[in-house]
């Protein structure tokens, strides 16, 4: 892209945004202008670090074009409105780390034999070694960078003999991963499960699966998961990016055919005014998807739709809701969403 491209697109934006924020609200709702900027600080938020600090550089010259005033200083606010001026990556680790402090509170005198309800086999031990491992292995690949796949199994991550000291062992996983990521260069390469082959991808996939053993802990003392809106909005569409790398559900998905049809998940949860929505289109042995969001009742066109609060979404992708669940709305073909809940079952 050219740099007058750049610089009239971040004009642009600088200014439309400027317009929302400044709007008066009897012509625009108020909660419909916190919906736009919420969402576009969301997509801006994906952006690499140098690419947030080049979109910030832009958007403070579009500003300082203009005459100085109220107009000017709008303009000024767009950047920290859009939170450019914070650290997306210490956003992640602060949320492990929140997510490692009730990890520990919810399963503290839990007894390790009881059962998981959300994993089938596994008793409430097997999910904290399985979260002490995982943290344990994620600060050794951010670590040490390497090109090929280390299996957790060759490192000889093993918890504790003593059940009564696993948890505190587990925790402390947590916190050696979440040292390497602040430590670690975003954009160094390495190996990973999915489609992105860099530490920032880390950063991601690990609080996507502390969310989840979250909700698996919280279902094994017999509470009510909640997973943060913004949270699960992230791992869900992390969740959708990386599913076609992981071949052992990019091929059944392949074998759902129905080539045309759509599965819509709309989240309850992401904003008054404005719901977010994913749409995830089956074809050419695969699936694309989109995100999007729209006032709630708009209805579009979907072979199914399930409407659910994004923490709730995020755990049916995963598999711990059926589609069934009394959590959900469903409208549409049913049999779609059972399939594709089948084939990308973890």
């Amino acid at each position: 892209m050219s740099d007058p491209l750049q610089q009239a697109l971040a004009t642009a934006l600088a200014h439309l945004l400027a317009h929302v924020d400044t709007c008066d609200d009897e012509v625009l709702d108020p909660d419909t202008a916190v919906g736009w900027t919420e969402h576009t600080a969301h997509a801006l938020g994906r952006l690499a670090p140098g690419d947030r600090r080049r979109l910030d550089a832009l958007l403070r010259q579009a500003a300082l074009r203009e005459p100085e005033g109220p107009w000017r200083e709008a303009l000024l606010r767009v950047p920290a409105g859009l939170g450019l001026a914070e650290d997306p990556y210490a956003w992640y680790c602060d949320a492990v780390e929140d997510h490692a402090r009730r990890f520990a509170k919810t399963l503290r005198g839990a007894d390790p034999a009881a059962p998981v309800p959300s994993c089938p086999g596994w008793t409430v031990g097997d999910l904290i070694a399985h979260y002490g491992t995982t943290h344990r292995w994620t600060a050794h690949m951010v670590r040490t960078l390497p090109t090929e796949r280390v299996f957790a199994k060759d490192l000889r991550l093993q918890p504790p003999a003593d059940p009564a000291e696993c948890l505190d062992w587990a925790v402390e996983g947590a916190e050696a991963a979440v040292r390497a990521l602040r430590a670690a260069d975003p954009d160094a390469g390495l190996w990973s499960f999915g489609a992105d082959r860099h530490v920032r991808a880390y950063h991601r996939r690990v609080l996507s699966e502390s969310a989840v053993h979250l909700a698996d802990a919280a279902l094994a003392v017999g509470a009510e998961p909640r997973v943060e809106p913004a949270t699960a909005a992230d791992a869900v569409e992390e969740f959708l990016e990386n599913l076609p790398h992981y071949g052992w559900i990019a091929e059944p998905v392949s074998r759902i055919g129905r080539d045309g049809a759509t599965l819509r998940l709309t989240a309850t949860d992401t904003g008054a005014a404005a719901r977010t929505t994913w749409t995830i289109t089956l074809g050419g042995g695969g699936f694309d998807w989109t995100r999007r969001t729209a006032a709630p009742g708009t209805t579009e066109p979907a072979t199914v739709t399930v409407a659910g609060t994004a923490g709730e979404l995020l755990l049916l992708l995963y598999g711990r809701y059926g589609a069934d669940d009394h959590r959900f709305t469903v409208s549409g073909d049913p049999t779609l969403l059972d399939a594709w809940t089948s084939a990308t079952a973890f």
